[in-house]
């Protein structure tokens, strides 16, 4: 307040804002073009943000690992999303996806060709290895870009049949058809350090995140020899479930597909005429014969996903921890209080006795010490909470952070979302995937989820400058908004509990979880 008394300062601020809207002018009338390795591309200015969308990275025949894309003469624009990757959902139209056309990123930047180097975030979108794309609009970098100066990128890749079908067993020419969705994001990853700098990024200072089935990509990159060196420090959210296939079962899965097609050993060509929607059928019906439906959250793998063949990926990631190589890589990791449990929070007036008798169907004789350490971890927990905590990510995060902090060279940071939405009368509660639109400071663009409210936004406030911070320095900590933040370990347990009152806790749960899931 004394400034504020001080003759000068108003002149400052006056001073300071008109060289604010002169440097936004100046963006606004220089143009946005870049040179890539393939050729230029021509990008738009949003809200004083450089944004490239849908730029080519690489190209690929169907089931053969990713190769350089074409180059081209002129300018290519690059002002709206690329077609996302085949996949039969309901909330993606079928125009938008392509095959061919998918292998795109997206780049929000504040600078193009002026020498900084920013640091670079690679967002890796969910939806297991089966969905998704990187199209969604809560993950719009250009928010996190303004605010905290760094780069942002996201990318499509391969899914499903198309990114994971594991056709080894038969032809040499197929050795890493099990994982090439994931070595398109590796070719990203190459594009980047290729590329980023004159998107005013630092090829050397790549930090890879993602959520759920994201998150689970992030893991397995860590397990990965073509991408070591190729990024620099690591967020999971929401993905310590995910676990790939072996090479035994991904080689069966593919058997299985061929017999279905009616396709020999010999003519595995055939594969490349046959229509998407008839590939699809036939994976479905061979996953129902060998292993049945696979139940959400369960921390077994069967289907198309990522094969541990010993070359490509060298082990299990989140078993607990990931390979050797990325001992170096400082890693963030963190869950929400509720996941993917049915939530009870729709039952205003559920008491404790009520609470009570369902508890015994899961836990019998062992209901009341339950309780008891419920309410040492969680002391103004209601009745809902009891019957609406998540008891599988929690768990498995736990597991692998205890055992990664003690194998890793480089601080492991952890959090737990506990904020409840208000939207729907907190009915969802902390649910999966909250921790996005909090984290990507987009709460205006996932409003049905967080509320457009003060309060989402100011948690949003602190969630995203973490991130950003974590991105910078591999350090989420943020004086004046965030209590001080150590790095975890199995005997400190130290974990951000962002909720309205956001502090730190220290094992505050550990009894609890391994009640629910022995995680020792």
């Amino acid at each position: 307040m004394k400034l504020l008394k001080n003759p000068v300062y108003p002149l400052l601020m006056a001073m300071g804002l008109f060289l604010a809207a002169c440097n936004q002018q100046a963006k606004q009338n220089q143009e946005a073009l870049v040179k890539t390795t393939y050729g230029e591309i021509s990008g738009s200015i949003e809200d004083s943000v450089f944004a490239f969308k849908g730029v080519p990275y690489a190209k690929a025949e169907r089931f053969m690992a990713p190769q350089d894309p074409d180059s081209w003469e002129g300018v290519l624009e690059c002002k709206e999303f690329g077609p996302v990757a085949k996949q039969i959902v309901a909330w993606i139209d079928d125009s938008n996806m392509d095959e061919k056309n998918l292998f795109s990123v997206n780049v929000w930047t504040q600078g193009i060709n002026d020498g900084k180097k920013r640091p670079v975030m690679l967002w890796l979108h969910g939806g297991g290895f089966h969905v998704g794309s990187s199209n969604d609009p809560m993950t719009y970098g250009q928010a996190l870009a303004k605010k905290g100066d760094i780069v942002v990128v996201s990318v499509n890749h391969r899914l499903n049949i198309l990114g994971f079908l594991d056709l080894s067993a038969f032809d040499e020419k197929y050795a890493q058809s099990a994982n090439v969705g994931m070595l398109d994001i590796v070719k990203s990853l190459e594009w980047i350090k290729n590329n980023i700098e004159n998107f005013g990024g630092n090829p050397a200072d790549v930090t890879i995140v993602g959520e759920s089935g994201g998150g689970g990509k992030v893991g397995t990159l860590m397990c990965m020899p073509s991408a070591k060196g190729l990024f620099h420090k690591a967020i999971i959210q929401s993905g310590t479930l995910i676990n790939t296939m072996t090479k035994e079962s991904s080689q069966a899965l593919g058997l299985a597909v061929l017999e279905n097609l009616g396709v020999a050993a010999g003519e595995i060509e055939k594969l490349d005429t046959i229509a998407y929607s008839e590939l699809v059928k036939a994976g479905n019906d061979a996953i129902a014969k060998l292993s049945g439906p696979r139940k959400p959250g369960s921390p077994q793998m069967f289907g198309f996903a990522p094969s541990a063949d010993s070359v490509v990926l060298v082990q299990q990631p989140f078993s607990p921890g990931f390979a050797d190589f990325s001992k170096d890589i400082p890693v963030m990791i963190g869950s929400t209080f509720n996941e993917l449990m049915p939530t009870v929070y729709g039952e205003k007036d559920l008491t404790l006795d009520q609470a009570k008798e369902r508890l015994r169907q899961f836990y019998g004789d062992k209901t009341e010490q339950y309780i008891e350490l419920f309410a040492q971890a969680y002391p103004d927990y209601t009745p809902q909470d009891l019957l609406s905590i998540d008891t599988t990510f929690r768990p498995f995060t736990i597991r692998t952070a205890d055992a990664w902090s003690a194998e890793s060279n480089a601080p492991l940071y952890m959090y737990l979302l506990a904020w409840k939405s208000a939207v729907d009368d907190s009915s969802k509660g902390s649910f999966h995937g909250l921790d996005i639109p909090l984290a990507f400071y987009t709460v205006d663009l996932r409003a049905d989820w967080t509320g457009n409210t003060e309060e989402a936004w100011q948690l949003a406030d602190k969630m995203s400058s973490a991130w950003i911070n974590f991105v910078k320095a591999g350090n989420p900590n943020v004086e004046g908004l965030l209590p001080a933040w150590e790095a975890y370990s199995a005997d400190n347990g130290a974990t951000m509990y962002f909720d309205n009152e956001s502090k730190i806790v220290n094992n505050h749960d550990r009894a609890l979880m391994n009640l629910i899931k022995p995680i020792d």
